[in-house]
């Protein structure tokens, strides 16, 4: 190869191969593009730096991919983790080295947690000045490796393109992740081949994808002699695609079981349906944890069994007999022991049982199933989620009744709704109060429970589904952690909608001092929040406030009609509680109530009660 020859930045030369022509040298920078539009990239989140100056030059000359520059690294991952999880794309990121690598890492971790498929390209100091503690240097892969489902450091030129393609496949497939691949600055700006095809499956990663029909058959045997059954389900459902969903549909219609979700799960199956009980957990319903608890056929599917689910892992279902579907193999039996474990795609775990089902008539006890059901309704019938909301214009908005307005609202609309969250009671609230009846329209950060995830999830799935309704449903002191992502909104003129519940506490960190820490408020008061109404015209948005009941219907209604974003601030009462919640080690059965609950003996704990 001609070292005098200029860097090529389109496919200007080709490289002799074998006699042959089928490898293109190019510019790093430029294979890096080409493979990612072979993969069907449309958008990168992103910002740049002096590491990654060659990939951010080859996109200035190629328009086939979009670029978003946010704000902070963090939001970068976020937007590409909500681009993901509403299309069932894989989103991608690109930032530069050192600290714009580390900044991302929370992002990173909190798409490993919640099975979010992400490439993340980090820019790196040229290899021979690894080790050197160059500028902006950090040992991106060492630092990520324990944050990431994979990661590489691309050290020869030769190796760009097929590592870029695996990158690909691996976050995309078995139990999605991210994965982050070290593009050190040499190799972007230097000569590298570019080939087309697939990428070669990697010799050590088998996911194992289709399910043992035995294993299904006797699953199915034990459905069929279920008295008390019940469908527990998580976000392995969604990310295994749209068919997935319809299975469960289909299947729960046909066995006439109940159905729980998990909070990733939410609307896997339709949260309106007579046969969703609500989600369990923490802040799950009465119906649904009482019937986890007292259920004797378990089926979880495409759940993890996390510890905000299982509470009391000891007490956990303690009479059912369980089945686990899930296509990560170290899921099973990692924290609840069950009888028969599933290792497979989701999806087509649930198409199996279909066929087991309708493979013979047998079917479980009608008069069984019919006191299941009147159980059930008896829980119902305590509206664990209920309150009691002041009507009069001056009353203090509760924030339940916000959620549920807004739900109300929003979909009088007719129009397609997605909705991200931060972190924390509003969270909770969201997922109690707004229904979804679709998969992939919920978006909130499950297992490491990220502050400040919603503002860019929102940017995120906005940039995905631009005539679709994004809602970021939020708290007051999470949206401050990534406000700088309303620069982000008004550069890219993105019509979201921020509708925060303003109580002026870390609202969830204040309902634990309360319950558990003898109200002793330590540091979770917020004594100098901004004007967020003159925040959001600062940035170009228009901001708006409602401060009572009388104006919670024209503030929301006036930002769903607007065109272009808006943050809207909803003044709610600051000692609202979250609940029902099972306190930290307790079982399902050990909940602790809202004061406006009654119909079970109780022993009164804090402002709730707990049941016994």
């Amino acid at each position: 190869m001609n070292a005098t020859n200029p860097i090529a930045t389109d496919a200007t030369r080709t490289l002799e191969h074998n006699g042959s022509q089928d490898h293109h040298v190019l510019s790093g920078a430029e294979v890096l593009l080409r493979v990612l539009e072979d993969e069907g990239v449309e958008v990168v989140f992103g910002y740049p730096g002096g590491a990654v100056l060659p990939i951010y030059d080859a996109l200035f000359k190629r328009d086939k991919i979009r670029h978003i520059l946010v704000r902070h690294e963090q939001a970068a991952v976020h937007a590409a983790e909500a681009y993901a999880r509403s299309t069932g794309k894989t989103g991608v990121v690109l930032v530069t080295s050192g600290p714009g690598a580390t900044n991302a890492v929370t992002g990173l971790v909190d798409a490993l947690m919640d099975s979010i498929p992400v490439v993340c390209f980090a820019g790196q100091v040229p290899v021979p000045l690894i080790g050197n503690d160059a500028f902006q240097e950090a040992d991106t892969t060492g630092i990520t490796r324990p944050a990431t489902k994979h990661n590489y450091l691309v050290r020869r030129p030769a190796d760009l393109a097929a590592t870029v393609r695996e990158a690909f496949l691996i976050a995309r497939t078995g139990r999605p992740g991210p994965v982050l691949v070290d593009l050190p600055k040499n190799i972007t700006a230097g000569e590298a081949p570019y080939t087309s095809g697939q990428a070669p499956l990697h010799r050590s990663y088998r996911p194992q994808v289709e399910p043992d029909r035995a294993a299904v058959r006797r699953a199915v045997e034990a459905m069929k002699q279920a008295r008390r059954p019940l469908f527990y389900t998580g976000g392995g459902i969604i990310n295994s695609g749209p068919q997935a969903s319809d299975a469960l549909r289909r299947l729960a219609g046909m066995t006439g079981f109940p159905v729980t979700s998990t909070l990733m799960g939410l609307g896997a199956f339709p949260t309106t349906d007579r046969q969703f009980l609500g989600m369990l957990g923490m802040h799950g319903t009465y119906e649904a944890n009482l019937a986890t608890h007292g259920c004797d056929v378990l089926i979880a599917l495409g759940s993890r069994f996390d510890d905000r689910v299982t509470g009391r892992v000891d007490a956990f279902s303690p009479d059912s007999f369980k089945i686990h579907a899930d296509i990560d193999p170290s899921q099973i039996n990692k924290i609840i022991r069950v009888d028969v474990p599933v290792v497979g795609d989701v999806g087509r775990t649930i198409a199996m049982m279909i066929e087991e089902w309708n493979a013979d008539d047998s079917r479980p006890e009608a008069e069984d199933l019919r006191h299941w059901w009147a159980q059930i309704d008896g829980w119902r019938g305590l509206d664990s989620l209920g309150f009691t909301q002041d009507t009069a214009p001056s009353a203090i908005i509760r924030p339940q009744h916000a959620v549920r307005r807004l739900y109300e609202m929003a979909m009088a609309t007719g129009r397609d709704t997605f909705v991200s969250t931060e972190v924390g009671q509003h969270q909770m609230w969201a997922a109690q109060h707004f229904q979804f009846d679709k998969p992939n329209r919920w978006l909130t950060s499950g297992g490491l429970g990220t502050m400040g995830y919603g503002l860019p999830a929102a940017v995120g799935a906005q940039v995905a589904n631009p005539d679709a309704l994004v809602i970021d449903i939020a708290g007051e002191a999470s949206t401050l952690m990534n406000i700088q992502e309303l620069g982000t909104i008004a550069q890219y003129r993105l019509p979201v909608k921020i509708f925060i519940l303003n109580n002026q506490y870390m609202g969830m960190v204040r309902q634990w001092q309360e319950l558990l820490h003898g109200s002793r408020y330590s540091e979770s008061y917020s004594s100098a929040l901004p004007d967020f109404v003159k925040l959001a015209e600062s940035f170009h948005a228009k901001g708006l406030r409602a401060t009572n009941m009388g104006e919670l219907d024209g503030v929301i209604a006036e930002m769903l009609a607007h065109e272009g974003a808006v943050l809207a601030d909803i003044c709610v009462a600051q000692g609202e509680n979250c609940y029902p919640m099972i306190p930290s080690g307790a079982a399902h059965n050990q909940m602790i109530l809202g004061p406006e609950q009654d119909g079970k003996p109780a022993e009164i704990t804090g402002a709730g009660r707990m049941l016994v």
